[in-house]
């Protein structure tokens, strides 16, 4: 069982998991609100530099030169993606998440990583595949990842429309139905799809489903973890959009070695 750590810096905690122990990380709470990226990867390391994007719930994977490409063609606007895989040591690359997954990937022979940012638009979209897909472009090996889901909102507290459920749940399981998808997925050991007492809603438990493509892709159960923390059940440590309603987040992020 790989196994979640607190970690403090200057009196504030931050969530580390033992699966990416090699690599300088962070999971950051709101503690943090309001410190960028830039700010934000000096607790990680003192030099490394920090990469983010415009996050659009998509599934768009960028690299540290892309993005500095379209800042200068954009006058240093940032652009729209929802992952960011490194391409040399000491970059950093971060996503921000308040309900939303928080996904960072490292390669245990080359170093490299990646961070992504996964809501239930980006999943149905396969943001998560396609961030190892553009590692594996670039010399990764599926057996040599590590990935780390961290804080999100837990499955027994996100209800969803049926029609949401079967859209992330076709990232999976292929029907045409949406009925027989959301029934297919209900049915699977450890569902990612739970049953609720409104009509037309379920319970969608976006972790799972992610490790279920993770699963597809052929890596190991011991290559993922997944934080045994929720955003929205967690008040004293997370925003949570779905509860609060404020554009707010948390920030989580890694360098690569």
């Amino acid at each position: 069982m790989h196994t979640w750590h607190w970690q403090t810096w200057q009196g504030l905690p931050y969530l580390t998991c033992s699966l990416l122990e090699p690599w300088l990380h962070g999971f950051f709470t709101q503690h943090f609100w309001s410190r960028s990226p830039a700010e934000l990867v000096k607790v990680l390391h003192p030099t490394a530099a920090a990469y983010r994007v415009k996050q659009v719930h998509g599934n768009i994977v960028l690299t540290p030169s892309q993005i500095k490409e379209a800042m200068n063609a954009e006058n240093d606007l940032l652009p729209p993606a929802d992952g960011v895989v490194t391409e040399q040591a000491l970059q950093s690359v971060w996503v921000a998440s308040a309900d939303c997954t928080p996904v960072l990937i490292a390669d245990s022979q080359t170093g490299q990583v990646a961070a992504v940012h996964a809501g239930w638009r980006g999943t149905a979209a396969k943001i998560v595949p396609v961030a190892i897909a553009r590692l594996q472009a670039q010399g990764s090996q599926l057996v040599d990842l590590r990935i780390a889901l961290g804080p999100a909102i837990a499955g027994a507290v996100y209800q969803v429309s049926t029609q949401v459920a079967a859209q992330v749940g076709a990232s999976i399981y292929a029907a045409s139905a949406e009925e027989l998808i959301v029934n297919a997925l209900q049915r699977l050991p450890d569902a990612p799809i739970l049953q609720d007492p409104e009509p037309e809603r379920v319970r969608l438990d976006v972790r799972r489903v992610i490790a279920l493509q993770l699963e597809h892709l052929g890596i190991h159960a011991e290559q993922v973890a997944i934080a045994p923390h929720c955003t929205y059940q967690q008040p004293e440590c997370f925003f949570s959009y779905r509860r609060d309603q404020q554009k707010k987040v948390q920030w989580s992020g890694i360098v690569s070695r």
